[in-house]
């Protein structure tokens, strides 16, 4: 009789593990992409474009290239005009190999005066690697500010903790 169990406990380990791990998304108080839409979008065919480049971690190596550290990473799209409203057409995150992993919208978002708009990507979710990145799009008018474009990356494990930051770079 215990070698019957002791079979079944062996038999139903094995399919346990032969499940696909489940990808892990990002879950940090999401930002609805559609609430935020620009409104009109023949509007924003007359405004000047840029293209802004960010490299983020959502791990980094620790002793060796064989052991690396999780990391909780925060993207902030910044609007630091006190009266012009920016627009960002796309937020594409890929990863180290330069892998598509997410599209955050597909219609142009508005980012009001002084405004912050985040996307956080949780600690577990290490998709984009050591060598993740991120390419915004995106418009204003004449004469505005650009938008600027940093990431934190911070984890803690009892009373450690590691904490560094990116800022973007215009590419185009």
């Amino acid at each position: 009789m215990f070698k019957k169990f002791v079979l079944f406990v062996c038999v139903v380990m094995v399919f346990a593990s032969c499940q696909n791990p489940k990808k892990v998304n990002s879950s940090v108080d999401p930002v609805n992409w559609k609430k935020r839409q620009a409104f009109s979008h023949s509007g924003l065919d007359s405004l000047q474009t840029g293209t802004t480049y960010l490299s983020v971690y959502s791990e980094i190596y620790s002793q060796t290239e064989h052991i690396t550290h999780e990391l909780t990473v925060t993207v902030s799209m910044r609007n630091v005009n006190r009266k012009d409203s920016i627009f960002v057409a796309s937020a594409q995150y890929f990863d180290t190999h330069g892998e598509l992993i997410h599209s955050y919208f597909e219609q142009p978002i508005f980012i009001a005066p002084m405004e912050t708009v985040e996307i956080v990507i949780d600690e577990k979710d290490t998709q984009g690697g050591t060598g993740g990145n991120f390419l915004f799009d995106w418009k204003q008018q004449s004469g505005v500010l650009e938008p600027l474009f940093d990431a934190v990356m911070i984890s803690t494990s009892g009373q450690q903790g590691l904490s560094f930051s990116t800022q973007g770079k215009r590419i185009q």
